[in-house]
């Protein structure tokens, strides 16, 4: 349902210089063993017991505990001017905020309990927006800002909103779109202070609204009692593999998101959150914004994808939560850098002997790789990666230069988190472990121990908006069918391998897992991007395993010249394909290849739109 990019930006970073091993002073100190007692019995831990939990029944609670006992820390820091500076708001003046335009919306302008349409990129006051609706003033309905016109009025029309709230970048849009939508009341601009006129109004309008009606002492908004399990939120589904479904999210379902990585992850009000994500899709909005909130932490935005390494700098942040592509494209960044510096080598040999002292119970990454960690601001501690399956291998060097790598694993209908890797015992490669408030079983698994994830719990959704068939498909005795193939190690840790919606089935039975086959390719310096699939060919029983690529023409005019035909692409790209097709059994093997020139339909959180590709398949065979 998203397009909000076609790649990653080239964002750039400085050319590191590194220093040499001889030159690190933390590796020539000599310890004595009872230095090396002192500094294991120092080391923080969770152990095998997790943290402290917490046990929130709706968003409310955490809104009201944490601006009241932080209401003069940082809650959201934000550059609303590009040459200036961030500025930094308070948790006391995000309450205000909050509380003056659900006062508004619910009380001045009538909407208490309407479904309420935000759209915009992330901005202060897309916080305050969900927020006012999460503590009383009704059903938020966050939506992709990249939708196209048809597609945003179909979600208007679906979600019968009855009032959306607008980014000033998509004034124009909505506009456009106010002209089919008669049923929507009100259209609220962000930053704008214009007074009502015909449906139109700024939304700092409504919240002075507000503000007045407060002031004169009505209490109804705070006053508001929330029933956790009350339909709150109405997210669509990406679609990638079917039309976008509308979900219904709880208070609960929000709320236990908070109280399922409470344990698992060591949080504090010293933390700072980078966000680079969406809100509008519950990966950022649930754990980039609300559980931030809960612990008291605060939350830098983003500028922008090319601006990522200046705002890191700028705003020094401990975590980011990231989807694979990104993290794997930082990953490159760094070290494609560090090679042009000479000092790949040496960087492998600190590598080696950080882990070594690390094992000891000494810990000198953070002074060790110094210079890395300056270039990300200073103080970046975690890395999360989710909403796709990554290289182990990237999250292996992230945890060398020592910086923590977890990931977790969810989908919208869990709002997200269902699985994560403790920070205390990470094991990447994994998804995680079933979160506390959840249960995940492997449903009908094979000879391998393969089979469907399905999940149990606190975080699974109401159901599909207005469509209890789908919702009766998706839910069987409350366990949750996500889709996903997976298996689970004897430590309950979550491995995912495909999708069952993307399954290729053989005549004899075989299942082939494109991403498996994706993966491998992903790795060919010559692809940029790729997505296999089962092609139907007219004649044939079996499907034709197609890899549908795009090259990556820098790659391949360094390595095999400049100038070349579309003929010679294909060959280059080929023989790689056949180099891969060596590590994968004979009935997985690609059989097909097709160069696309123009870029993938993505989702939110950048996996390609398989169903969006196929369906253009079928449009020009017709």
């Amino acid at each position: 349902m998203a397009r909000i990019l076609k790649k990653v930006p080239n964002f750039k970073l400085p050319k590191y210089t590194m220093r040499d091993i001889e030159d690190i002073e933390e590796l020539k100190i000599e310890y004595t063993p009872e230095e090396l007692e002192k500094l294991q019995k120092s080391r923080k831990t969770a152990g095998s017991e997790g943290y402290p939990g917490t046990s929130y029944s709706t968003i409310k609670e955490v809104f009201e505990r944490s601006t009241t006992l932080f209401k003069d820390r940082t809650f959201i820091l934000e550059k609303f001017n590009r040459k200036g500076s961030f500025e930094e708001i308070s948790y006391g003046k995000f309450r205000e905020d909050v509380i003056n335009l659900g006062t508004g919306l619910s009380k001045a302008f009538k909407l208490k309990g309407e479904k309420v349409l935000i759209i915009g990129e992330t901005t202060y006051q897309w916080y305050v927006s969900y927020m006012a609706m999460l503590c009383g003033a009704g059903i938020a309905v966050p939506t992709d800002k990249e939708l196209p016109e048809n597609e945003l009025e179909n979600i208007i029309k679906r979600s019968e909103a009855a009032a959306v709230i607008f980014s000033p970048r998509k004034k124009d849009l909505i506009k456009k779109v106010a002209n089919h939508c008669p049923g929507v009341k009100f259209f609220f601009e962000m930053y704008s202070d214009e007074k009502l006129s015909g449906r139109f109004a700024g939304l700092d309008y409504v919240m002075e609204e507000g503000k007045f009606l407060v002031d004169m002492g009505y209490t109804g908004y705070i006053d508001t009692e929330i029933d956790p399990d009350a339909f709150a939120v109405l997210i669509f589904t990406s679609g990638t593999t079917s039309a976008a479904k509308g979900v219904m999210i709880s208070n609960t379902n929000l709320a236990y998101n908070i109280n399922a990585v409470t344990p698992y992850v060591y949080l504090t009000p010293e933390d700072r959150l980078f966000s680079v994500l969406p809100l509008h899709h519950t990966y950022e909005s649930t754990i980039g914004f609300l559980y931030p909130m809960a612990m008291g932490a605060s939350v830098a935005v983003c500028q922008g994808l090319k601006h990522i390494a200046n705002d890191m700098k700028e705003t020094s942040p401990t975590a980011i939560l990231a989807v694979p592509l990104l993290i794997e494209t930082l990953h490159k960044k760094i070290t494609q850098s560090i090679e042009k510096s000479g000092k790949a080598s040496a960087v492998k040999s600190m590598i080696t002997l950080t882990n070594g002292l690390k094992n000891l119970g000494i810990d000198v990454k953070k002074k060790v790789f110094k210079e890395i960690y300056e270039n990300l601001g200073g103080r970046l501690r975690i890395v999360v990666s989710a909403a796709a399956p990554i290289d182990a291998k990237v999250g292996k060097w992230f945890e060398d230069i020592g910086i923590l790598f977890l990931q977790g694993y969810g989908l919208t209908e869990t709002a997200p988190i269902a699985a994560l890797t403790p920070d205390y015992d990470t094991r990447i490669g994994s998804a995680g472990k079933a979160v506390v408030c959840d249960e995940i079983k492997i449903h009908e698994p094979n000879e391998k121990g393969e089979g469907e994830i399905w999940i149990k719990g606190k975080t699974v959704m109401l159901g599909y908006y207005e469509d209890p068939e789908a919702t009766s498909d998706a839910i069987k005795d409350g366990w949750f069918n996500s889709g996903d193939i997976g298996y689970m190690d004897e430590d309950g840790f979550v491995y995912i391998t495909g999708r069952s919606k993307n399954v290729i089935v053989t005549q004899n039975g075989k299942n082939i897992y494109p991403e498996e086959i994706e993966g491998l390719l992903g790795k060919v310096p010559e692809i940029q991007e790729c997505m296999v699939y089962g092609k139907e060919v007219a004649g044939e029983k079996e499907l034709i395993i197609t890899a549908r690529v795009i090259p990556n023409m820098e790659e391949i005019e360094s390595s095999h010249g400049e100038g070349l035909g579309e003929d010679e692409i294909y060959k280059i790209l080929w023989e790689k394909i056949k180099q891969v097709n060596r590590k994968l059994s004979n009935y997985k093997t690609v059989k097909k290849l097709e160069i696309k020139t123009d870029q993938f339909e993505k989702t939110s959180t950048l996996k390609i739109k398989r169903y969006a590709e196929l369906a253009k398949d079928k449009k020009e065979e017709k």
